[in-house]
């Protein structure tokens, strides 16, 4: 497998062997059951896709009971589909269970993938980091986070399209890339990396190799 679903739990602080002390973010990694095999016959490309998060039968819509019931699983919360080769798809069987020790080790580098907090509407300065047009001189106030000239005169008379200006912000989908694998807790099916993850506690999150 390349990858798996979790579950952010939060940040805490770790120190290394040298002595220094890591901000370190804690998932929750799986366990995960295979719900489907995509192969280049029937799909036209291969992935495996995993299920993650249990969910009450009475909130499921029957086409997905039915599709979980061929796993010979309950309901699940979360569904993803991870492209993978050959070898890959041979090494799993629909309905098996892919936990965190299976996918990843100490010492790796890999990569997660979660939804930004959301913002709301906001100004250019907190959605683009613009400084504002200047402090407060004779007749002008209250233009510290101005966003400034947005247009030009008679000509072209209308402003562009792709302006950076005030709107809504966050709740994107954001990768991170190569964060490390500080520690694999399996008993708790736990993985705390080095650095920060995308997204509010409680978040789903995409563990990628």
């Amino acid at each position: 497998m390349i990858g798996i679903i979790g579950k952010k739990i939060g940040m805490t602080s770790l120190y290394d062997r040298k002595g220094q002390k890591r901000a370190c973010t804690v998932i929750q990694g799986g366990p995960c059951v295979v719900t489907q095999l995509r192969t280049k016959a029937i799909d036209g490309y291969q992935a495996v896709q995993l299920a993650y998060g249990d969910k009450k039968q009475k909130n499921t819509i029957k086409p997905l009971i039915g599709h979980f019931a061929k796993a010979a699983t309950t309901p699940k919360q979360k569904q993803v589909e991870f492209r993978c080769d050959d070898e890959s798809l041979q090494q799993v069987v629909l309905g098996q269970v892919i936990r965190i020790e299976d996918v990843f080790a100490e010492g790796e580098f890999i990569d997660v993938v979660g939804t930004s907090k959301g913002k709301g509407f906001q100004g250019v300065v907190k959605r683009h980091g613009f400084s504002g047009v200047g402090g407060r001189s004779h007749g002008q106030h209250n233009r510290e986070r101005a966003p400034g000239s947005v247009g030009a005169a008679s000509f072209p008379s209308r402003v562009f399209k792709g302006m950076r200006m005030a709107g809504r912000t966050g709740g994107n989908r954001v990768k991170v890339a190569n964060l490390e694998v500080i520690k694999v807790l399996p008993e708790k099916d736990l993985i705390v990396l080095h650095g920060a993850v995308p997204g509010a506690n409680n978040g789903y999150v995409i563990l990628e190799k």
